[in-house]
């Protein structure tokens, strides 16, 4: 596994790219490693485009700046694919991760993207749906973004789940959460 990562998450105000991002640090956190989760947004207002960034490694990361060639993308809403180039700066060799009812290869071909680049899908939205009964696909990408990097243990991230949303939320809630977050991990594609 690769001792440092940079993850860009594509979605829309309102959809918990960010909170994602920092759930994601969080977990980092809980197995030693270092981290940084931030958003790049300013005055948008829910529904427009936003990003959030993590940053996890296993040594101090001294670069605070915002990822420009990041090792993984993550895209929560399909809506985007006209609106952003979450393209931009992935790396030849990175990881893209969409929320997409389709094969990862239908994805490949209808957005041109180039054949170094990992795509994998997940059909976030329906186990949103199914799971926690909204559409909100925040821990559900980060189910699929463990599964296709294996950037973090899948049962260390359920154990951080459960810690963090702990006294926070009814138990229903974090048993949705949980079971979102392990449906995402099993259902992924690769293409």
């Amino acid at each position: 596994m690769k001792s440092y990562w940079e993850i860009r998450w594509h979605a829309r105000g309102g959809q918990g790219a960010w909170t994602a991002s920092q759930f994601l640090a969080s977990a980092a956190l809980s197995v030693n490693k270092y981290f940084q989760s931030f958003p790049e947004f300013g005055a948008e207002r829910e529904g427009a485009p936003i990003v959030a960034y993590t940053k996890i490694s296993d040594m101090p990361i001294k670069n605070y700046s915002q990822i420009e060639e990041p090792d993984a993308v993550v895209v929560l809403d399909p809506t985007l694919f006209s609106q952003v180039n979450f393209l931009n700066g992935l790396k030849s060799d990175g990881y893209l991760i969409v929320n997409y009812p389709g094969d990862p290869k239908q994805l490949r071909e209808e957005l041109k993207i180039p054949p170094g680049i990992k795509v994998f899908t997940v059909d976030a939205t329906k186990i949103a749906l199914e799971t926690l009964k909204r559409p909100i696909t925040n821990t559900t990408m980060a189910g699929a973004l463990v599964k296709a990097t294996g950037i973090l243990n899948f049962e260390d991230v359920v154990n951080e789940m459960i810690r963090s949303f702990s006294g926070k939320f009814k138990q229903e809630i974090i048993d949705a959460n949980v079971n979102a977050i392990r449906r995402a991990y099993e259902e992924v594609k690769q293409g």
